[in-house]
């Protein structure tokens, strides 16, 4: 009897052959790039081809992994928990590479970086001087950087599927160390269109803020305890600094900002800072890695080319 899904129930998976790992790998993908048109360019094939590889992977285990169609693509329940297992799955084929290459006492394979947004126009940030350093010092390895919220980093450095992230110190995980690496300042900014745009900033002070519609990060951060702490009033949230500009930039809220990423809006003449002096505050950068199990020589390696890039700019 055909179960309401579609599909037949598969047998349990005794073993896991060549094939299931290239149709897991091709899901993961797909999965990560939130899609198969996306992944098209990842995988460097044609989506017909994804789509059944996906269909023959559904078959293969005996349920359903996505839903696609007009309202867009989504993972099942048992599809997110099957991209969860094939995360461990090959976050542990890197780890038992990693051993290999420590084996060989040479430093290869993949390393993936995570990194939270708009550090480039930072003056403070050095990381493009530390990958230049790790690049000469272990030439084979491949480098993967993706930009993501600080939980999304934190969750998969702990799942092994990132091996270093850098992100704004907020709190202190067991699971995790620390290195402060740079400071970043954020100001508060309202967009053309905003009240305070033209208004004089001389009498406002925190509590006045109140009185004003705030845009702030969706998860927990400085910029949400900063937020917190002055009282001001959410009413729109962003998952990443572009989310934050781009609800400025509509004059309905405020908004912190880095600074070095503001000053572009400032000059355009569509964005003004709030008495930067005394609404602002100021934040640690800090490279992060996973206590245990140990990482691997690579990613040991760009930290420590995290740590002397930054220790030359103080």
């Amino acid at each position: 009897m055909k179960p309401k899904s579609g599909f037949v129930a598969a047998p349990r998976i005794g073993q896991l052959g060549d094939s299931d790992l290239r149709l897991l790998k091709v899901f993961k993908s797909v999965a990560d790039c939130g899609g198969m048109a996306a992944a098209e360019l990842e995988l460097n094939v044609g989506i017909s081809t994804i789509s059944r590889q996906v269909k023959d992977l559904e078959t293969r285990l005996g349920f359903a992994l996505c839903r696609r169609g007009r309202s867009g693509f989504a993972l099942t329940a048992e599809g997110q928990r099957l991209y969860q297992q094939a995360a461990h799955l090959f976050g542990a084929v890197d780890d038992f590479l990693s051993g290999v290459d420590d084996i060989h006492r040479r430093i290869g394979g993949q390393l993936e970086i995570g990194i939270f947004d708009n550090t480039a126009t930072n003056p403070a940030s050095r990381i493009g001087q530390a990958i230049g350093l790790f690049a000469e010092e272990a030439p084979e390895v491949a480098l993967q950087i993706q930009v993501a919220t600080i939980h999304t980093i934190e969750r998969k450095l702990i799942d092994g599927s990132l091996h270093v992230g850098v992100i704004p110190a907020h709190r202190d995980s067991d699971s995790l160390r620390y290195d402060r690496l740079f400071d970043e300042t954020m100001l508060l900014y309202c967009g053309v269109a905003h009240p305070l745009f033209q208004a004089s900033h001389e009498a406002l002070d925190w509590p006045a803020l109140a009185a004003y519609r705030f845009a702030g990060l969706g998860y927990h951060s400085p910029n949400m305890e900063a937020s917190q702490r002055a009282g001001l009033r959410r009413a729109a949230t962003g998952l990443d600094q572009e989310a934050i500009a781009t609800l400025i930039l509509s004059g309905q809220f405020l908004g912190f900002l880095p600074d070095h990423y503001g000053q572009g809006f400032e000059r355009a003449g569509r964005m003004r800072s709030i008495q930067p002096q005394r609404f602002r505050y100021s934040c640690d950068f800090v490279c992060v890695m996973r206590r245990s199990p140990a990482p691997a020589r690579a990613a040991q390696a760009f930290r420590e080319c995290l740590v002397r890039a930054h220790a030359r700019a103080r």
